[in-house]
């Protein structure tokens, strides 16, 4: 029994890992539309890695350990690669030129801030405060905000052609990178005092569910993305002496 017990989360985060291949994979082939519901399903995934992992009180180092190097590739890894493909197809970027190599560095530099995000989470994680983060969390930006911002440019391509995204993709890719390596306070979704809180935070996760499982409005995904981000970082400055 105790075997099963982290078998269930542990489970969760390899098939997480596993489709974090499958996204890199398939964005390779062309298919970015699919690669981006694939880092949303790895963003599923996560949640019920977590929630498992404390419901059962299966979590350990190895399983941290465990979950960071999926983290590192789903939602690292896969996004990036997915960026820079995204600005070849929908960008018109050309290989070799200019804004091809500016977005290279854009996501080699947001890889290299997650990947430190990460370590840095495992070292310090229980020097941080409880229920917030310190720098925003690579599930929200390579898994909330990247993959829905390239599914809403797919799935309307009349806007996509009028926005200057050789310009757009790498201030993106380096400004999440800076909030990731940042010190500020992030709410983690945890259960809190408001029950205003609590409601809109299963709720919220009820949408995403809903979106991912169907594939469908990733107007919300990214609304509740951008929302959730801007939220979270007034929500730590404001809390901050708290």
């Amino acid at each position: 029994m105790s075997i099963l017990r982290y078998t269930i989360p542990n489970s969760f985060t390899a098939l997480s890992l596993l489709l974090g291949v499958a996204s890199i994979v398939t964005t390779q082939l062309g298919d970015l539309e699919l690669a981006g519901w694939i880092i949303v399903w790895c963003g599923l995934l996560d949640v019920l890695d977590g929630v498992s992992a404390r419901l059962l009180k299966a979590t350990s180092s190895f399983g941290a350990e465990f979950d960071s190097m999926a983290d590192l590739v789903s939602f690292g890894v896969a996004p990036a690669v997915l960026v820079l493909n995204a600005g070849l197809q929908i960008g018109d970027i050309e290989v070799e030129s200019g804004q091809f190599w500016v977005l290279a560095v854009a996501v080699a530099v947001f890889v290299l801030a997650g990947a430190m995000r990460l370590a840095r989470f495992n070292v310090a994680s229980e020097e941080t405060t409880h229920g917030w983060f310190s720098g925003v969390p690579i599930t929200a930006t390579g898994g909330g905000l990247i993959s829905s911002i390239v599914l809403v440019l797919i799935h309307h391509d009349d806007i996509a052609e009028l926005l200057p995204l050789h310009l757009y993709f790498p201030v993106l890719m380096f400004v999440l990178a800076i909030l990731m390596v940042s010190r500020i306070r992030f709410p983690k979704a945890t259960r809190r005092k408001s029950n205003f809180i609590n409601v809109f935070q299963i709720v919220s996760i009820a949408g995403i569910y809903y979106c991912g499982i169907t594939r469908t409005y990733p107007e919300y995904l990214l609304g509740i993305g951008l929302f959730l981000m801007i939220a979270g970082i007034i929500a730590g400055r404001i809390t901050r002496d708290i």
